[in-house]
């Protein structure tokens, strides 16, 4: 089968990664433009592309896929399927029309839950208890299409968004390398989507600021969706911003006012509504990562000091 594959981050790489290791004919991938990182500005190449390049695959990186654009490259590589794995730009329906098996996506939800940009964040934020990879046809739409197969993964309690995507990650390129035998094997098979769904929008500066008035669970959720990147963060009582990286809840000390240290013994002991959050790890305003321990030992804080 002639597959072609588009993707951009590290999470699509695996997936292509998987593949071509699996002697899949793989005809090119496609990819975002390289962009400028790094205090330099030096253009950098997808996790796609690097690995692609490495692999020997031609690697295409169109501008853009509106008004036929890709169309004869289409038409060069004649792909009998199409894999889309986080590629970061919608497909025209020319696009998804071409191949004779249609165009395939791997999606890091559960669908109908979490369509769109922050599948993983939201869903550990939201302290849900599972996710998944869904493999589905696609459509015109936003995460809509036909349901093929689900490949599902715990979070754990102290799982964040870095261990989640790597579950997620191994998800994805078993639930692709399965939906390809099912086309090989013409047994591919599709369940629409319900109605009801949840959107996953992207992350901005505001879901990462700790509201300390909320349940210690939600806290706890929230530090741990967005650890390592982009980080939730409070406020020092000076202004300064202080990232938490990693967090517990407390099972000796129960209850202190919202947003209060009551506790510098081993961590920082915070208020929430009914709870107390411990923050373990942090990278205080202008510093690098370091244990809670150290930032108590530089008498950066105080037991009473009001966070946020």
């Amino acid at each position: 089968m002639r597959i072609l594959f588009m993707g951009t981050p590290e999470f699509a790489m695996n997936c292509l990664k998987s593949i071509y290791e699996a002697g899949e004919n793989i005809v090119g991938v496609v990819t975002t433009q390289d962009k400028p990182k790094g205090r330099g500005m030096v253009l950098t190449p997808s996790d796609v592309k690097k690995y692609a390049l490495d692999a020997g695959l031609p690697v295409y990186q169109p501008v853009t896929l509106k008004d036929g654009a890709f169309l004869d490259t289409l038409k060069e590589l004649d792909p009998e399927l199409i894999i889309v794995v986080a590629y970061g730009k919608i497909l025209p329906k020319y696009v998804l029309d071409y191949p004779k098996y249609g165009c395939i996506n791997a999606h890091a939800s559960i669908l109908p839950k979490y369509r769109g940009a922050a599948p993983i964040q939201r869903a550990i934020i939201d302290g849900e208890r599972e996710t998944g990879v869904s493999v589905m046809k696609m459509d015109v739409g936003l995460d809509t299409g036909d349901v093929m197969l689900v490949e599902r993964v715990a979070i754990e309690e102290n799982d964040n968004f870095e261990s989640v995507h790597d579950k997620l990650a191994i998800a994805g390129e078993k639930g692709l390398l399965k939906a390809i035998e099912l086309f090989k094997n013409n047994e591919a098979s599709f369940t629409p989507q319900p109605d009801e769904f949840t959107y996953a929008e992207k992350i901005t500066k505001a879901d990462c600021l700790i509201d300390f008035n909320k349940s210690v669970k939600s806290v706890h959720d929230q530090i741990r969706g967005l650890s390592p990147i982009p980080l939730a963060f409070t406020k020092l009582p000076d202004g300064k911003i202080l990232k938490v990286t990693r967090a517990h809840i407390s099972s000796d000390v129960k209850s202190a006012d919202a947003g209060k240290v009551v506790s510098l013994k081993d961590g920082i002991y915070v208020g929430c509504l009914d709870g107390v959050i411990v923050l373990d790890e942090i990278i205080p305003e202008g510093k690098g990562r370091m244990s809670a321990s150290s930032f108590i030992n530089g008498r950066k804080i105080n037991v009473g000091d009001i966070l946020g």
